[in-house]
């Protein structure tokens, strides 16, 4: 097994997340400013797939020891998809929810399904491979809860939304969550533990 890999991002969110799905692993999973890759790839991707692997690329060039990286966004049914690969510049930050919620106001709630994808990255010297994962929901009237981040205070999983949820809950059933698992499983099969 490595013993540890670089996060291509300094979110602390997403370092939390990873960190806790390839704990049992015994990896170490580092922040690309912790390993020294000082670099802001410009994600011009068409898809989730092609923006993780412009950041996994871009970090291990600088590196050289294993890494992650994961795009991800929300695609919501009624607008066709978007925001998709462009949710974090949808609008500025700390605006998302609103945004969305104004875009979407006259939508009904039996029209409002959407659903986090996230495609994780994972590049060493034997080459890449990339894991999926989807989170299934719909769209909020309102913001609520504290817990998340981006777009999850408007994101509804049954009666609460993302950011109603504890961490243990959300790595369950989230679209990153789902995809680190992906690798977890990738991993242990990868070098046979």
């Amino acid at each position: 097994m490595i013993s540890k890999l670089v996060m291509a991002t300094n979110n602390a969110n997403k370092l939390r997340e990873a960190r806790e799905i390839l704990s049992p692993l015994g990896i170490e999973v580092l922040s690309q400013r912790e390993a020294g890759a000082d670099c802001d790839p410009d994600e011009n991707g068409a898809t989730f797939a092609d923006n993780a692997r412009i950041k996994a690329k871009a970090v291990y060039d600088i590196v050289h020891l294993p890494v992650i990286a994961d795009d991800s966004g929300l695609c919501v049914d009624a607008m066709d998809g978007r925001p998709g690969v462009h949710s974090a510049r949808y609008a500025p930050k700390g605006e998302e929810c609103a945004k969305l919620l104004s875009e979407m106001k006259d939508v009904p709630a039996e029209e409002r399904t959407a659903a986090f994808r996230c495609t994780v990255c994972y590049i060493d010297e034997k080459g890449e491979a990339f894991m999926e994962g989807s989170c299934r929901g719909a769209i909020g009237f309102r913001e609520a809860g504290e817990n998340g981040f981006g777009y999850d205070p408007v994101f509804m999983v049954g009666d609460r939304t993302m950011a109603e949820l504890s961490a243990e809950e959300k790595n369950e059933i989230s679209h990153r969550g789902a995809a680190l698992r992906e690798l977890y499983r990738f991993l242990k099969e990868r070098y046979g533990e």
